[in-house]
């Protein structure tokens, strides 16, 4: 039996290893795939390892042996999972091993940018500290997080994991109102839109990108914010208007925008939120911590050993 992992980069750029992929079968690595080499490489494959690779209706048809298709991800819009059903091809993810690591990546950049910690150590080490006439030494304040309103978009598992970490910060946490039955979160204050956005200092996006979310954060949402309001967005670039929000910072409409999505990614180098002071953006890699990625790879192996014993699981 043949895997063929079609992009492993990703998942490991050279720290983790991939040896428990070989026990499963013969497995062919490839560190990207460009889609004309897909339908070659996978020939003879049974099973299919992807994480961005678009798995689509000619691909699936033009692979007879193929009969399990894993992602190495959550999201699985890459695969044509109407074509996989005709062939009886089961499609399976990995969800929840990212958590922790997008947690910590989204308080790393509210207390990085606040605390500009990266900025004086550069100058402590350029001897500006050196310089001054007093022990303690700063140029702009220095704001704390006890007392702002976090504003969550998207209350899954992340989400309120945020809202845990927000709140042992101090932070009062709100949330749109998606109606009684699911608004159920104790110490979580569910506002109607206009209301929320007319209340956060910080509001930080955990949610899918679905047609409902596609450009959630746009002109008028961001006119109903506070010129203080600082925007987080370490779900997907999609759900932000990008030319709204570069507007938006350019007139100070907003304090802040700390960005690890874009809608193009990655970004061409005239993208029009580079080069923004006040638009501070870490090139997708809230997810990618090197246990995050090693739960992935655990995720990945358990998964196809249960297709193997057929029983397959996790399938989308």
């Amino acid at each position: 039996m043949l895997l063929s992992f079609l992009d492993s980069h990703t998942l490991n750029p050279g720290d983790l290893d991939l040896s428990a992929l070989t026990t499963l079968g013969k497995c062919d690595i490839y560190p990207q795939t460009p889609p004309d080499l897909i339908i070659e490489r996978c020939i003879d494959s049974e099973i299919i390892i992807t994480n961005k690779c678009q798995i689509t209706a000619e691909v699936i048809t033009a692979l007879p042996k193929l009969k399990y298709i894993q992602v190495a991800a959550t999201g699985y819009n890459n695969i044509d999972l109407a074509a996989a059903k005709e062939r009886n091809i089961s499609v399976s993810n990995v969800s929840g091993y990212s958590t922790s690591s997008v947690v910590q990546h989204t308080f790393a950049l509210l207390l990085g940018y606040l605390n500009q910690t990266q900025t004086y150590a550069r100058e402590t080490h350029r001897g500006d500290w050196s310089a001054q006439p007093h022990f303690s030494y700063w140029h702009s304040p220095i704001n704390e997080l006890n007392g702002l309103t976090l504003g969550i978009i998207g209350m899954g598992t992340i989400g309120k994991q945020v809202a845990e970490v927000g709140r042992a910060f101090g932070m009062k946490i709100i949330s749109p109102s998606r109606g009684p039955e699911k608004d159920t979160l104790i110490d979580v204050d569910y506002l109607d839109w206009d209301s929320f956005y007319q209340s956060v200092d910080v509001v930080s996006l955990h949610c899918p990108l679905t047609p409902e979310t596609a450009n959630l954060i746009n002109k008028e949402s961001l006119e109903k914010m506070k010129s203080s309001t600082i925007l987080i967005n370490t779900s997907r670039g999609g759900t932000v208007d990008e030319k709204a929000l570069r507007e938006a910072l350019k007139t100070d409409q907003i304090k802040v925008a700390l960005l690890d999505v874009l809608s193009q990614e990655p970004p061409p180098a005239d993208h029009i939120l580079l080069g923004i002071d006040n638009c501070l953006i870490t090139p997708h890699q809230a997810w990618g911590s090197l246990q995050s990625r090693q739960r992935l790879l655990d995720g990945i192996v358990s998964n196809i050993k249960a297709y193997l014993e057929g029983e397959p699981q996790n399938v989308v």
